[in-house]
């Protein structure tokens, strides 16, 4: 078993590649093509005379395009066909764990290897800066993971690959092959829900029900080989990596400064982590009581902020519904609808300055979108009266028509009787 990072779902300490671009390994000795060399395996490689299931295996993984062998991994001699023979010399078998980051590492911790490939070396040190290479390397635990339980040893695929483990859309279910057992998360107190709230969160909604692959994972907050739950003060500019502007509104306010300080912990001071929630304008003023007395000032900046929120989503749905409303009784709305795309990016602004606690520059956007809503539904009243005219112009000449028929069928009666 193998224990994950406290607190945090972590992918794990894998050492090999996978973390970015194609990953690769050295080249085959000799210069010899790695692919020809894999195919030809059978006639003079003695591995083969007894672990040919591995070569299926092996062979859809970027390793072997690299000629990378099995002797390289676990010694022997390969060039012999008895098992006795072959497994003798620097032959080490099936690796525990805390040889497999030692093996893994040969390779992936050379830098004059790895950057051909566009990967880094540092793997190593970043797992012995983690939780999970502190109980390993230095505890000898082997509840923690090594390389081998995130990477597949005989089939790592690059993680572009949508059948990696490490691919974006099956780190959390990698992740949660630790985090997720009651058993060994018992131990160490860890809770096993995380996997689930990430799921349910916007940033699981973004990710699995959109496949958007740029949507956060596991390692987006925690990383991966360096896997660490983030510090107080560090968690601001965790979610500041994509959340750029946010970030920045927040900084020239109040609650950036208190963060810095590590008096707030971030975003999480609002926005759970793993179950990271779309905002609610409703529920702001809430919030801030969570912290701040109700008759407090700051309680009054959060109410008078709920407002501010609201009022400006309520103008967007008011000048929404106009251009429906225009759009029904046959009208162009090319003008309204660039109008309201104007309205929807100063919302969009609004939802980052808020961060800010800066009041008037809420209020200047809050105006402009509530003008450019007022000017849409405008334009949808005056259509409206301009259709109900229409309307009633038509009373007259219906009752002329009318009248010229009863007119008519009186006349035709009377031709009749005479």
């Amino acid at each position: 078993m193998r224990i994950g990072l406290p607190l945090l779902l972590v992918p794990g300490l894998a050492v090999l590649a996978a973390s970015a671009g194609e990953p690769a390994f050295a080249a085959s000795p000799g210069g010899s093509d790695p692919v020809q060399e894999v195919h030809t395996l059978e006639a003079q490689y003695g591995c083969l005379t007894c672990h040919a299931d591995k070569r299926r295996a092996f062979l859809q993984g970027v390793h072997s395009d690299r000629g990378v062998r099995c002797h390289d991994c676990h010694g022997g001699d390969p060039q012999t066909l008895e098992a006795a023979a072959a497994h003798t010399g620097d032959y080490v078998g099936p690796p525990d764990r805390i040889t497999a980051v030692e093996i893994c590492s040969r390779c992936h911790g050379d830098p004059n290897r790895m950057r051909q490939y566009g990967l880094p070396a540092d793997q190593l040190a970043e797992l012995r800066a983690s939780r999970h290479g502190q109980l390993l390397l230095e505890e000898g635990n082997t509840d923690a993971p090594a390389c081998s339980d995130c990477h597949d040893p005989h089939t790592t695929r690059p993680a572009a690959d949508v059948r990696s483990s490490v691919n974006p859309l099956n780190i959390s279910a990698t992740c949660a092959v630790c985090h997720e057992d009651d058993t060994l998360m018992e131990r160490y107190g860890l809770a096993t829900d995380q996997v689930g709230e990430h799921r349910r969160s916007r940033h699981g909604e973004s990710l699995f029900g959109e496949h958007n692959t740029t949507a956060p994972t596991c390692i987006s907050c925690h990383g991966s080989h360096a896997a660490l739950p983030p510090g107080v003060g560090e968690i601001a500019n965790v979610c500041g990596k994509c959340h750029v502007n946010v970030r920045r509104a927040l900084d020239e306010g109040p609650h950036g400064t208190a963060a810095r300080d590590g008096r707030l912990p971030g975003c999480t001071a609002c926005h759970s982590n793993h179950g990271t929630e779309k905002p609610r304008s409703e529920l702001i003023a809430s919030t801030c009581v969570q912290c701040h007395e109700p008759n407090s000032a700051p309680a009054a900046v959060g109410r008078d902020l709920q407002e501010r929120m609201t009022r400006a989503e309520e103008d967007l749905e008011a000048a929404d519904q106009a251009i429906h409303e225009l759009v029904r009784a046959g009208h162009a709305v090319e003008n309204e609808r660039f109008g309201y795309q104007t309205a929807l990016t100063e919302y969009h602004q609004i939802t980052q300055v808020q961060h800010s606690l800066d009041m008037e520059r809420l209020e200047d956007l809050g105006r402009r979108v509530g003008s450019i809503s007022r000017a849409i539904r405008g334009t949808a009243e005056v259509a409206a009266e301009e259709q109900w005219e229409h309307k009633l112009i038509l009373i007259p000449v219906w009752f002329l028509a009318l009248s010229v028929v009863a007119l008519a069928w009186f006349r035709l009666r009377h031709l009749e009787r005479g």
